[in-house]
C-alpha cells in the first residue's frame, strides 16, 4: 500500500508552532518532503533560535505522520536559518551583522544591562551567533558583567576584534579606559565615539548583535537611532509610574524614526524575599501590561527583583549562564525566543539579493 501524499501534506499543514501559535506551514518552515516507501522525510527549518526545542518539535511532527495510512517511518530534521530583516530607511545594514536589537530604557537604574546581557546570552544558548555592544559611554558595565579582562587588539590598527564571554562577542568603551576613568565628553564627542566601536568592530557573522542603549532619549540616544540600522527595540521598565513615564518616552522616540517595538520587559516586577520567599509587589502591579495595551505592545515577560541577578551579574556570570536551568533563566528564555519570533515575522531584508550596478564612462 502506498502513502497518499495529500494526506501527508494535509498532517503536517495541521502541525502549530506553539512558539507562535500558527501552523509551521504557513510560516513556510516546511521544506523538503519526501515519500519513498513507507518513508515520510521532511526537513523543518525554523526562522528564529530554538535549538533547545528541536527534539519537542520532531515528535511533533512524528506524532502528526503516525496519523497517515501506511507510514512505518518519518525522517524530520530540524534546524534553524536566521535571515537579516529590514531596518529604518535609508539605513545599510552592519557587514557581518543580521540584526541588531536595541535594548533601551527612558531612564537609568531599572535593569536595562543587566537584561540586554542575559538576553544575548539566552540568544545563544539556542544556538545562535550573538554580540553585544556597550553602548554606555558614561558608565560602561560589559566588562564586569561578562567577567572579560584586557582590550581589544587590532589586526591592522584600524579596526579591533571583539572580545569574547560566555560564547558572546562583546565591545565597551570600558574595553579601552582605565575602569576609574571618567568619560568627560560632551554629545557629539560620545556619539563618534560608539559609531567607531560599533563600525570598526570585526563582528563575525553574527544573526543578533544586543546594543545596550544608554539610558534616556537625549541627542546620543536619537542620533544613534537614526543612524545604526536597528531591526527593532526592547523596552525595560519597573511597574512604578514615574518609571513607566520615562519608559513612554523611550517607546515614542523609536516610532518617530520608524523602529518598531518588539516587546516590554518589566524588571523587578515583585520583590522574593531571600529568608522567606515572600513575593511583594513593592513598586506597583500591573504597569508594563498597561503600557503594552496602550501602545499595543506585546509584554515580552515580568523578572523578579531577586538579589541573585545582582549577584550573579556582578560576579561576572549572569544568571542564564551562572543557573541555566533556574525559573529566572528560564524568563530570560522565553523572553528571548519571543524577541527572536518577532523579528523572524518581520520583512526580510533583500538588499543582499541584488547585484550591484556600477554605471562607467566606456
Amino acid at each position: 500500500m502506498s502513502i497518499d501524499r495529500a494526506l501527508v501534506d494535509a498532517a503536517l499543514a495541521a502541525v502549530t508552532d506553539p512558539n507562535t501559535g500558527r501552523p509551521y506551514a504557513a510560516a513556510r518552515n516546511i521544506k523538503n518532503v519526501a515519500v519513498e516507501g513507507d518513508t515520510v522525510s521532511v526537513a523543518v527549518i525554523l526562522g528564529y533560535p530554538a535549538m533547545r526545542q528541536f527534539d519537542a518539535i520532531r515528535k511533533q511532527f512524528a506524532e502528526a505522520l503516525q496519523t497517515v495510512p501506511n507510514v512505518a517511518q518519518a525522517h524530520i530534521q530540524v534546524s534553524q536559518e536566521i535571515a537579516a530583516h529590514t531596518v529604518q530607511r535609508g539605513v545599510k545594514l552592519l557587514p557581518n551583522v543580521k540584526n541588531i536589537v536595541a535594548v533601551a530604557s527612558g531612564k537609568g537604574g531599572v535593569g536595562k544591562s543587566t537584561t540586554a546581557v542575559n538576553l544575548a546570552l539566552a540568544l545563544a544558548s539556542e544556538g545562535a551567533s550573538v554580540g553585544i555592544l556597550d553602548a554606555d559611554i558614561y558608565g560602561p558595565s560589559l566588562p564586569l558583567m561578562l567577567g572579560i579582562e584586557g582590550r581589544p587588539e587590532s589586526p591592522d590598527e584600524k579596526t579591533m576584534n571583539p572580545m569574547t564571554g560566555h560564547g558572546l562577542q562583546a565591545n565597551s568603551i570600558g574595553f579601552l579606559i582605565e575602569q576609574d576613568n571618567p568619560m568627560v565628553w560632551r554629545g557629539p564627542m560620545a556619539t563618534s565615539a560608539l559609531e567607531q566601536l560599533l563600525r570598526q568592530t570585526n563582528w563575525r557573522d553574527l544573526d543578533y548583535l544586543i546594543v545596550d542603549m544608554p539610558p534616556g532619549t537625549g541627542d546620543i540616544q536619537l542620533t544613534l537611532s537614526q543612524r545604526v540600522p536597528v531591526t527593532g527595540a526592547v523596552i525595560v521598565t519597573t511597574p512604578q509610574d514615574i518609571a513607566l513615564l520615562d519608559a513612554r518616552k523611550g517607546l515614542k522616540m523609536f516610532e518617530k524614526v520608524g523602529i518598531p517595538i518588539l516587546g516590554i520587559v518589566e524588571n523587578m516586577a515583585m520583590h522574593i524575599c531571600s529568608n522567606c520567599g515572600h513575593e511583594e509587589h513593592i513598586f506597583g502591579a500591573g504597569g508594563g501590561e498597561r503600557m503594552g495595551k496602550e501602545y499595543g505592545v506585546d509584554v515580552l515577560g515580568s523578572l523578579p527583583l531577586d538579589i541573585t541577578i545582582r549577584e550573579q551579574a556582578d560576579s561576572g556570570r549572569p544568571t542564564v549562564v551562572a543557573d541555566p536551568q533556574g525559573r529566572i533563566a528560564q524568563i530570560y528564555r522565553t523572553i528571548a525566543r519571543k524577541v527572536a519570533v518577532h523579528i523572524a515575522e518581520r520583512a526580510r531584508d533583500m538588499t543582499s539579493r541584488f547585484p550591484s550596478i556600477v554605471v562607467q564612462n566606456t
